[in-house]
Protein backbone atom coordinates (compact mmCIF):
# COMPACT_ATOMS: atom_id res chain seq x y z
CA UNK A 1 0.00 0.00 0.00
CA UNK A 2 1.50 3.30 -1.08
CA UNK A 3 0.84 6.51 0.85
CA UNK A 4 2.10 10.03 0.30
CA UNK A 5 1.25 13.35 1.90
CA UNK A 6 1.02 16.81 0.32
CA UNK A 7 0.80 19.86 2.58
CA UNK A 8 -1.53 22.42 1.01
CA UNK A 9 -1.51 24.80 3.95
CA UNK A 10 0.23 25.02 7.29
CA UNK A 11 -0.79 28.51 8.35
CA UNK A 12 -3.35 29.47 10.97
CA UNK A 13 -5.81 32.26 11.76
CA UNK A 14 -5.00 34.58 8.82
CA UNK A 15 -4.72 33.47 5.17
CA UNK A 16 -1.45 34.54 3.61
CA UNK A 17 -0.37 34.85 -0.04
CA UNK A 18 2.59 32.61 0.74
CA UNK A 19 1.11 30.22 3.28
CA UNK A 20 -2.34 28.67 3.06
CA UNK A 21 -4.63 27.85 5.97
CA UNK A 22 -4.63 24.32 7.34
CA UNK A 23 -5.05 21.52 4.79
CA UNK A 24 -3.18 18.41 3.76
CA UNK A 25 -3.90 15.54 1.39
CA UNK A 26 -3.08 11.90 1.91
CA UNK A 27 -2.96 10.06 -1.40
CA UNK A 28 -3.73 6.39 -1.21
CA UNK A 29 -4.01 4.13 -4.25
CA UNK A 30 -5.51 6.77 -6.53
CA UNK A 31 -7.79 8.25 -3.89
CA UNK A 32 -7.20 11.53 -2.06
CA UNK A 33 -8.15 12.02 1.57
CA UNK A 34 -8.25 15.66 2.67
CA UNK A 35 -7.46 16.59 6.28
CA UNK A 36 -8.83 20.03 7.17
CA UNK A 37 -10.00 22.52 4.58
CA UNK A 38 -9.07 26.07 5.48
CA UNK A 39 -9.88 29.07 3.31
CA UNK A 40 -8.17 28.86 -0.08
CA UNK A 41 -7.72 25.08 -0.10
CA UNK A 42 -9.22 24.71 -3.56
CA UNK A 43 -6.77 27.27 -4.95
CA UNK A 44 -3.89 25.40 -3.36
CA UNK A 45 -5.18 22.18 -4.92
CA UNK A 46 -5.11 23.82 -8.35
CA UNK A 47 -1.47 24.77 -7.80
CA UNK A 48 -0.54 21.24 -6.78
CA UNK A 49 -0.08 18.03 -8.76
CA UNK A 50 -3.23 16.59 -7.16
CA UNK A 51 -6.64 16.13 -8.75
CA UNK A 52 -9.41 17.47 -6.55
CA UNK A 53 -11.91 15.17 -8.25
CA UNK A 54 -10.19 12.22 -6.57
CA UNK A 55 -11.09 13.38 -3.07
CA UNK A 56 -13.24 10.64 -1.52
CA UNK A 57 -12.94 11.43 2.19
CA UNK A 58 -12.57 14.66 4.16
CA UNK A 59 -11.58 14.84 7.83
CA UNK A 60 -12.06 18.04 9.86
CA UNK A 61 -10.12 18.35 13.12
CA UNK A 62 -12.19 21.11 14.74
CA UNK A 63 -14.58 23.92 13.99
CA UNK A 64 -12.26 26.91 14.03
CA UNK A 65 -12.66 28.75 10.75
CA UNK A 66 -9.08 28.37 9.56
CA UNK A 67 -9.63 24.61 9.51
CA UNK A 68 -12.96 24.35 7.67
CA UNK A 69 -14.20 27.62 6.13
CA UNK A 70 -12.97 26.42 2.73
CA UNK A 71 -15.19 23.34 2.73
CA UNK A 72 -18.45 24.69 1.21
CA UNK A 73 -16.54 26.37 -1.62
CA UNK A 74 -14.49 23.25 -2.32
CA UNK A 75 -17.61 21.09 -2.50
CA UNK A 76 -19.23 23.55 -4.92
CA UNK A 77 -16.13 23.57 -7.13
CA UNK A 78 -16.04 19.77 -7.14
CA UNK A 79 -19.68 19.82 -8.19
CA UNK A 80 -18.95 22.16 -11.10
CA UNK A 81 -16.32 19.68 -12.26
CA UNK A 82 -18.69 16.72 -11.92
CA UNK A 83 -21.44 15.18 -13.96
CA UNK A 84 -24.50 13.61 -12.32
CA UNK A 85 -23.83 9.93 -11.62
CA UNK A 86 -26.59 8.20 -9.61
CA UNK A 87 -24.33 5.26 -8.78
CA UNK A 88 -21.37 7.39 -7.63
CA UNK A 89 -20.40 6.66 -4.01
CA UNK A 90 -20.73 9.63 -1.65
CA UNK A 91 -17.87 11.76 -0.42
CA UNK A 92 -17.54 10.92 3.27
CA UNK A 93 -16.94 13.89 5.58
CA UNK A 94 -15.90 13.37 9.20
CA UNK A 95 -15.80 16.11 11.81
CA UNK A 96 -17.09 17.40 15.14
CA UNK A 97 -20.77 17.64 16.00
CA UNK A 98 -22.25 20.73 14.30
CA UNK A 99 -20.48 20.22 10.96
CA UNK A 100 -23.53 18.66 9.31
CA UNK A 101 -25.75 21.63 10.15
CA UNK A 102 -23.08 24.12 9.02
CA UNK A 103 -22.69 22.46 5.63
CA UNK A 104 -26.38 21.97 5.02
CA UNK A 105 -27.20 25.58 5.90
CA UNK A 106 -24.28 27.02 3.91
CA UNK A 107 -25.27 25.15 0.78
CA UNK A 108 -28.99 25.82 1.30
CA UNK A 109 -28.57 29.57 1.86
CA UNK A 110 -26.34 29.90 -1.21
CA UNK A 111 -28.76 27.85 -3.35
CA UNK A 112 -25.96 25.39 -4.09
CA UNK A 113 -26.99 21.98 -5.37
CA UNK A 114 -24.20 19.44 -5.49
CA UNK A 115 -24.13 17.00 -8.38
CA UNK A 116 -22.67 14.26 -6.21
CA UNK A 117 -23.82 12.73 -2.91
CA UNK A 118 -22.04 13.38 0.36
CA UNK A 119 -22.42 12.12 3.91
CA UNK A 120 -21.41 13.82 7.15
CA UNK A 121 -20.32 11.65 10.08
CA UNK A 122 -20.21 13.71 13.27
CA UNK A 123 -17.95 12.90 16.20
CA UNK A 124 -19.66 13.56 19.52
CA UNK A 125 -17.14 15.35 21.79
CA UNK A 126 -16.78 15.01 25.53
CA UNK A 127 -16.88 17.99 27.86
CA UNK A 128 -13.29 17.54 28.99
CA UNK A 129 -11.89 18.38 25.53
CA UNK A 130 -11.88 22.12 26.15
CA UNK A 131 -12.27 24.65 28.98
CA UNK A 132 -15.72 24.28 30.56
CA UNK A 133 -16.79 27.82 29.62
CA UNK A 134 -16.01 27.16 25.93
CA UNK A 135 -17.99 23.92 25.56
CA UNK A 136 -21.17 24.24 23.49
CA UNK A 137 -23.63 21.41 23.05
CA UNK A 138 -24.77 21.30 19.41
CA UNK A 139 -26.66 18.02 19.75
CA UNK A 140 -30.12 19.67 19.81
CA UNK A 141 -29.66 22.23 17.05
CA UNK A 142 -31.83 20.59 14.42
CA UNK A 143 -33.93 18.42 16.71
CA UNK A 144 -37.14 20.36 16.07
CA UNK A 145 -36.48 20.99 12.38
CA UNK A 146 -36.99 18.79 9.39
CA UNK A 147 -34.02 18.64 7.06
CA UNK A 148 -35.45 16.57 4.19
CA UNK A 149 -32.57 17.46 1.88
CA UNK A 150 -29.88 17.41 4.51
CA UNK A 151 -27.00 15.00 4.05
CA UNK A 152 -27.19 11.55 5.60
CA UNK A 153 -24.57 10.40 8.04
CA UNK A 154 -24.11 8.98 11.50
CA UNK A 155 -23.21 10.12 14.98
CA UNK A 156 -19.96 8.55 16.16
CA UNK A 157 -19.54 8.19 19.92
CA UNK A 158 -16.38 7.59 21.88
CA UNK A 159 -15.53 3.94 22.40
CA UNK A 160 -14.50 3.94 26.09
CA UNK A 161 -12.58 0.69 25.74
CA UNK A 162 -10.40 2.02 22.92
CA UNK A 163 -10.59 5.68 24.05
CA UNK A 164 -11.10 6.59 20.38
CA UNK A 165 -13.68 6.81 17.59
CA UNK A 166 -13.68 4.14 14.87
CA UNK A 167 -14.23 5.89 11.53
CA UNK A 168 -13.00 3.69 8.69
CA UNK A 169 -11.93 0.07 8.44
CA UNK A 170 -11.12 -2.00 5.39
CA UNK A 171 -8.87 -4.93 4.59
CA UNK A 172 -5.75 -2.76 4.66
CA UNK A 173 -6.12 -0.12 7.35
CA UNK A 174 -8.09 1.34 10.23
CA UNK A 175 -8.75 5.05 10.76
CA UNK A 176 -9.56 6.26 14.25
CA UNK A 177 -10.10 9.69 15.76
CA UNK A 178 -8.86 10.56 19.22
CA UNK A 179 -9.62 13.48 21.49
CA UNK A 180 -7.40 16.55 21.72
CA UNK A 181 -7.62 19.38 24.23
CA UNK A 182 -8.00 22.81 22.65
CA UNK A 183 -10.07 25.96 23.08
CA UNK A 184 -12.93 24.04 21.42
CA UNK A 185 -13.35 20.25 21.07
CA UNK A 186 -10.75 18.95 18.62
CA UNK A 187 -9.73 15.62 17.18
CA UNK A 188 -6.62 13.99 15.79
CA UNK A 189 -6.70 11.16 13.29
CA UNK A 190 -4.62 7.98 13.24
CA UNK A 191 -4.24 5.71 10.20
CA UNK A 192 -3.01 2.29 11.20
CA UNK A 193 -1.98 -0.22 8.56
CA UNK A 194 -3.08 -3.75 9.32
CA UNK A 195 -0.42 -6.49 9.53
CA UNK A 196 0.33 -8.05 6.18
CA UNK A 197 1.45 -11.68 6.00
CA UNK A 198 4.76 -12.19 4.26
CA UNK A 199 5.26 -14.42 1.26
CA UNK A 200 7.07 -17.66 1.95
CA UNK A 201 8.73 -19.65 -0.81
CA UNK A 202 8.40 -23.13 0.68
CA UNK A 203 10.24 -24.89 -2.15
CA UNK A 204 13.25 -22.60 -1.84
CA UNK A 205 13.39 -23.25 1.90
CA UNK A 206 13.37 -26.98 1.24
CA UNK A 207 16.11 -26.62 -1.37
CA UNK A 208 18.24 -24.74 1.16
CA UNK A 209 17.61 -27.38 3.79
Amino acid sequence: MSLDITFLGTGSAYPSPARGASALVLRREGQCWLFDCGEGTQTQLMRSHLRAARITKIFITHLHGDHFFGLPGLLCTLSLQSSPEPSKPPVDIYGPLGLRSFLWRSLELSHSQLLFPYTVHELVPTRDQCPAEEFKDFSGWDRDEELPQGPPGRLVHLDPGEDSYLLVEDEQLVVRAFRLFHRIPSFGFVLEEKPRPGRLNVQKLKDLG
